[in-house]
């Protein structure tokens, strides 16, 4: 009897085997064909997330029995997939060109300054040479070069050809205006299947349907925690550039206030993009203290302030360190880019989400400490 049974256990192994190979390579294939909508998918479930409940009160108030109410659903649903990109691109497109026209204009003032002050700058550059030609004995001596033309023409030949419209700006642009079609499409389709798309999700993962739940709902909460404590940092940064340009006199200090807010989201650069440019055409205007003083004070208020202003207001939402929050953060960029700002802390949350499952499913009990009784115990 049991060499009768050793094929049949044999074969059953060999077909699970084979069926779990086929399995991951299938899905494999799937993430390979997903893989190049990751941020178009990734934004558009986002926007969904947050907008959703503004739509689904005003749907709870049709009759989707009749045809009109089924319509009418049908328009509203392309109606604020359309909403959902304009709020985000209006904005966007408006700093790009704002941004471009103050790049223009700073780089015109520095060609205007350098033409304007040739005997000045002349003066500066030769005392520079005559000192690092003393400092070195005579080895390094660059003091017959034309330091004026030359700066004039690294202006004219690099700086506004990065300005200039190019082939690959209008391809970046074509791609970057599909993306955000594919993103209304999605979001379309969204709004009016989602309970359909959630359903389809939650019956391929191989876990516990209330642990799908749960972490679908977790998705949701984090998300919207997320963004709104990215919004709120970006108010206190706009804010305080208005009053930083308010107390320098700039002008348009408004409209710069409102660039800040929207160039903050920009990694590594984010309010710089607008407090930069600001300053150095302070600068070159003649009021060189008042210029480089708005400067430090926009960097640290602005910009250095940002790196610790974010982690503490996501603390209350996301229920985690500042300090872990802050390297979630700066992980996610490196990793993900711009996505990296969502991903990063999301990964997290959802880890330490799952761990919480594995360690009820498996009767595993963790006791929480809180910070103030570790710092009892210490």
């Amino acid at each position: 009897m049991m060499e009768k049974n050793k094929p049949n256990i044999s074969g059953r192994f060999i077909q699970n085997v084979v069926l779990g190979a086929l399995l991951v390579t299938l899905f494999l294939l799937v993430c390979r064909l997903f893989a190049p909508f990751f941020t178009v998918l990734l934004w558009s479930i986002l926007l969904y997330v947050v907008i959703d409940p503004l739509y689904e009160k005003i749907v709870s108030k049709i009759n989707l029995e009749t045809k009109a109410g089924k319509f009418l659903r049908t328009i509203l649903a392309g109606f604020f997939a359309l909403a959902s990109v304009l709020i985000v691109f209006v904005p966007l497109a408006i700093v790009v060109s704002q941004l471009y026209i103050q790049g223009i204009q700073v780089f015109k003032s520095i060609k205007t300054y350098i033409l304007e002050n040739r005997e000045a700058i002349n003066t500066a550059y030769t005392s520079l040479s005559n000192f690092v030609f003393d400092a070195t004995d005579g080895r390094v001596a660059f003091a017959s070069l034309d330091i004026n033309g030359k700066l004039i023409v690294f202006i004219e030949d690099n700086v506004f050809n990065a300005f200039k419209f190019s082939g690959v700006v209008l391809r970046d642009a074509a791609v970057f205006l599909l993306g955000l079609a594919l993103v209304v499409f999605c979001l379309f389709f969204f709004y009016l299947d989602a309970p359909y798309l959630s359903s389809l999700v939650k019956s391929v993962i191989p876990i516990r349907n209330k642990y799908t739940i749960a972490l679908a709902r977790k998705f949701k909460e984090i998300t919207r925690g997320l963004i709104l404590g990215y919004l709120t940092v970006a108010l206190i940064q706009a804010a305080l550039a208005f009053i930083i340009f308010s107390i320098f006199k700039v002008n348009g200090a408004l409209v710069f206030a409102c660039l800040t807010f929207v160039c903050v989201f920009i990694p590594m650069l984010g309010g710089a993009l607008v407090w930069i440019p600001v300053g150095a055409a302070r600068i070159l205007s003649g009021d060189i203290v008042g210029g480089v003083l708005l400067t430090l004070i926009a960097a640290v208020c602005i910009s250095l302030l940002d790196n610790f202003i974010r982690p503490f207001l996501l603390k209350d939402r996301l229920k985690l360190h500042p300090l872990v929050i802050f390297f979630a953060i700066m992980g996610g960029l490196v990793l993900f880019g711009v996505n990296g700002l969502i991903l990063g802390p999301l990964i997290i949350v959802l880890f330490l989400t799952v761990l919480e499952m594995f360690f009820k499913e498996h009767h595993i009990k963790k006791r929480k400490v809180s910070i103030e009784e570790s710092k009892e115990n210490e």
